[in-house]
C-alpha cells in the first residue's frame, strides 16, 4: 500500500490546476482535499472517482477556508435552499474540518432526490453538509453526543490528522502474519476482547465487561498482556452497544490510549449512554470506578463512525467494513481485510440470523473470507419461533390481565425493550390483547428515543412505517413513559411493564418485582438471555425465595408467589439451529472457525455438531477452534 507522499503525488498530478489545492490533510480513514474552486471539482466528479479508484483510498472534496460563506450568510443561504417542510432543528458549523451540521426532522428534504438540495448548499455555501435527524422522542444522549463534538471542532480536527498519519504510513515488514488473541468471552459470555496481530498493525475487537460479575478479574478482559501496549494500538472496532462489547473502551483512554474507535452512529450515541450508566449504578452501589464520565467524553472524539458496508482503512495494512448483524440496532459484523487479501477475518460479534420486528436478518455474504469469528451463545439451545413466541407472550398477558394481574417484562436496554414495543404494539393493533396501559421506564426509554432518530437502521418493516406511512410505532398512544419505579402502578390495575434491567441486576425492573412477587395474579416473563449468576438466572431456573440488597444497604428475602414465564424466541442471539444455516448458507466458505461467546457447554457441543455435518455444511476443509482465554491462534 501506497505511503503519504506517494498519495499526495498521485492526488496532485490527477487533479486540473483549475481546482486550485490549497492543501491535502489526512482525516482519519479520509483524504481531504481542500480546494479554492470546489465547483470546478463538483461539475467534474469523474476526476474524483477515477483517482480513488486508482489508490484506492476514501477522498472527499472540501472549500479552502478562505472561500466559504460566512456562517451568517451560510446559515441563510441554507434556510432559502431547504424547504420548510424539512422543519430544520439546529445548524452548527465546524471550522476546522469545513463542515455543517443540519439536524432536521425530515432529513430525505435537506438531501433531496438524489441528493441534490445537499449538492447546492454545498455549491452555494461551499460548506460541506452532514445531515441528522431531530428524534420525534427528544433524546438528551443524541443532543449531548453533537453539541459535545461540534464544541471540540479544533480537539477533532488536529487528532483525525494524527489519525491520517497513522493509517496512511508505509508499510514496514515484508514478513507478513496475522494472529488472533483471545482477551476475553471465550468458553464465557462477558468481557468480550479480541486481539488480531500483523507485522504492521494491532486492532482490538470489542472490549467489553462482564455482567454477571460485579468485582474480580473475572469482570474485564486480559488487557494487561505484554502485546497489547496501547500506544501501539492502531484501531479499536466495537461491533455494538451492550455493555459485554464496549463496557471498557474509556478505560483504554483512562490508561493511555489515543487512537480511533470505529462503530456505526447508533453504536456510538448508545454505547455513551450505557457507559455512562455503567458508572451511575456502580458509584450508588459502592464499587470501585474503572475510568470517568472524563474519559467517556474522549472517546466519543476519539469514535469514527461508519455505514454498513462501507470500505475504510483502519491501519496501514488493514480495511474494515461493517455489515448488518441483525442483533441490536446498529450491531454490525467487522470484516477485515488484511494485507491486499493476503487474509480476511469476519467477527460476527453478537447476531441474529432470522428476521425479527426490529432488525432486518444478518448478512451473510462477503467478499472474502479466511477466518471466522463467531458467537455460540446459545450453541447448545434451539429456540421457539417467533410467530409461537409472540403467541405465548399474547396469552401469557391475557391469562394474566384477566386474574386481575400485571406482567412485568424485565428488558434489556438496547434491543429487547424495544423489540418488545413493537410486539406488544402490534397485539394492541391487532385486538389480540386489551388496551392495557404499558409503562415503560428505566435506561431503555432514553434509548429508545435514539432508536427513533436512527429509522434507517431498522427493519424495513418499521422504517417504511416511520418514514413513509408517518406512523411511528414507538411513540403509540398505549406507551405510558415514567421515570423509575411508582409503587402506585406495582400495586394499582391490570397493566405491562417493560423496565430494565433485563437479567434483573438493578433498575427499576428490580423495584417492580420486589413488590409485586408475592401477589399470585401477577406474572414475571423473561425475554432476554440470563447469565449465569445473575438474579434473573436463579428465579428462572427454579428458586423460589431469594435475598436482594435493598438501597440501604440491608438483606430482603423475596418469597416469590407470582407466576414465572420465559419465552426464549425474542433473542436477539441466533439460536443452534440459525447458527447452522447461517454457516450453510454462509459465502465464501470459511477456512478457520473460532467460536467465542458462549458457556463452555454450549461451545463444546456446537463444536461437536460441526465436525458431525461437515459435509452438509460444506465446510469439509474447515478448522474448527474453541480458544480459551489467552489463547494465540495463528491464522496466516
Amino acid at each position: 500500500m501506497a505511503g503519504r507522499l506517494e498519495l499526495i503525488a498521485s492526488i496532485y498530478n490527477g487533479i486540473p490546476k483549475d481546482a486550485q489545492i490549497t492543501r491535502i490533510e489526512f482525516e482519519g480513514p479520509e483524504i481531504a482535499i481542500y480546494v479554492k474552486n470546489p465547483s470546478f471539482l463538483t461539475n467534474n466528479t469523474e476526476v474524483i472517482r477515477k483517482i480513488a479508484k486508482e489508490i484506492k483510498k476514501r477522498i472527499v472534496v472540501k472549500a479552502d477556508r478562505s472561500v466559504r460563506k460566512n456562517e451568517k450568510e451560510a446559515l441563510e443561504i441554507i434556510k432559502n435552499i431547504v424547504p420548510p417542510e424539512a422543519q430544520i432543528a439546529d445548524v452548527k458549523f465546524d471550522e476546522d474540518l469545513g463542515e455543517v451540521l443540519i439536524k432536521a426532522k425530515k432529513p430525505g428534504l435537506v438531501i433531496g432526490k438524489g441528493g441534490l438540495i445537499q449538492q447546492k448548499i454545498f455549491m452555494e455555501t461551499f460548506w460541506k453538509p452532514e445531515i441528522v435527524r431531530e428524534p420525534p422522542i427528544k433524546s438528551r444522549t443524541v443532543e449531548s453526543v453533537l453539541t459535545h463534538m461540534y464544541n471540540e471542532t479544533e480537539y477533532r480536527s488536529k487528532i483525525l490528522k494524527t489519525f491520517g498519519e497513522r493509517i496512511h504510513r508505509e508499510l514496514l515488514f515484508k514478513d507478513r502474519y496475522v494472529r488472533v488473541t483471545a482477551l476475553g468471552a471465550f468458553q464465557e459470555v462477558g468481557r468480550s476482547a479480541v486481539l488480531v496481530e500483523t507485522k504492521e498493525s494491532r486492532v482490538l475487537l470489542d472490549t467489553g465487561v462482564n455482567p454477571s460479575a460485579s468485582f474480580g478479574e473475572r469482570m474485564y478482559p486480559k488487557l494487561d498482556i505484554d502485546q497489547l501496549r496501547l500506544e501501539d494500538l492502531d484501531a479499536v472496532v466495537i461491533t455494538h452497544a451492550h455493555l459485554d462489547h464496549c463496557g471498557m473502551v474509556p478505560f483504554l483512554f483512562k490508561y493511555g490510549y489515543e487512537g480511533p474507535v470505529y462503530t456505526t452512529s447508533p453504536t456510538r450515541d448508545v454505547m455513551a449512554l450505557m457507559q455512562l450508566d455503567l458508572l451511575d449504578v456502580a458509584e450508588k452501589e459502592g464499587r470501585p470506578l474503572p475510568y470517568s464520565a472524563k474519559e467517556v467524553r474522549k472517546e466519543l472524539l476519539h469514535t469514527i463512525t461508519l455505514d454498513y458496508e462501507e470500505v475504510t482503512d483502519i491501519a496501514p495494512d488493514i480495511r474494515l467494513t461493517f455489515y448488518n448483524a441483525g442483533h441490536i440496532i446498529g450491531s454490525g459484523m467487522a470484516h477485515l481485510h488484511i494485507g491486499d487479501g493476503m487474509h480476511n477475518i469476519v467477527y460476527t460479534g453478537d447476531f441474529k440470523y432470522a428476521r425479527t420486528r426490529l432488525l432486518d436478518k444478518a448478512v451473510n455474504e462477503f467478499p472474502k473470507v479466511d477466518t471466522i469469528i463467531m458467537e455460540t451463545t446459545y450453541g447448545k439451545q434451539k429456540q421457539t419461533n417467533r410467530e409461537e413466541s409472540e403467541k405465548e407472550l399474547v396469552d401469557i398477558i391475557n391469562n394474566t390481565v384477566n386474574k386481575g394481574g400485571k406482567v412485568l417484562i424485565p428488558v434489556l436496554a438496547v434491543g429487547r425493550g424495544q423489540e418488545m414495543m413493537l410486539v406488544i404494539n402490534n397485539a394492541i393493533k391487532e385486538k389480540l390483547i386489551p388496551e392495557v396501559p404499558v409503562y415503560v421506564t428505566g435506561l431503555f426509554d432514553e434509548v429508545t428515543a435514539i432508536h427513533t432518530a436512527y429509522p434507517e437502521w431498522l427493519s424495513k418493516e418499521v422504517r417504511d412505517s416511520i418514514l413513509y406511512r408517518d406512523e411511528n410505532p414507538f411513540t403509540a398512544p398505549n406507551f405510558k413513559r415514567i421515570e423509575g419505579y411508582r409503587e402506585d402502578i406495582a400495586h394499582g390495575e391490570p397493566s405491562i411493564i417493560l423496565a430494565t434491567s433485563g437479567m434483573l441486576n438493578g433498575g427499576p425492573a428490580v423495584e417492580f418485582f420486589k413488590e409485586m412477587a408475592s401477589d399470585a395474579r401477577n406474572s414475571l416473563v423473561f425475554v432476554s438471555y440470563q447469565a449465569e449468576g445473575t438474579l434473573g438466572r436463579k428465579i428462572r431456573d427454579g428458586a423460589r425465595e431469594v435475598q436482594i440488597i435493598n438501597r440501604d444497604g440491608r438483606v430482603e428475602n423475596i418469597t416469590i408467589q407470582m407466576e414465572i414465564k420465559s419465552v426464549e424466541g425474542f433473542s436477539g442471539h441466533s439460536d443452534q439451529t440459525q447458527l447452522l444455516k447461517f454457516l450453510e448458507h454462509m459465502s465464501p466458505k470459511p477456512r478457520n472457525i473460532l467460536l467465542n461467546h458462549g458457556e463452555a457447554s454450549a461451545i463444546s457441543e456446537f463444536r461437536d455438531l460441526l465436525n458431525r455435518n461437515r459435509k452438509r455444511l460444506g465446510l469439509w476443509n474447515t478448522n474448527v477452534y474453541a480458544p480459551t482465554i489467552l489463547d494465540s491462534l495463528r491464522v496466516a
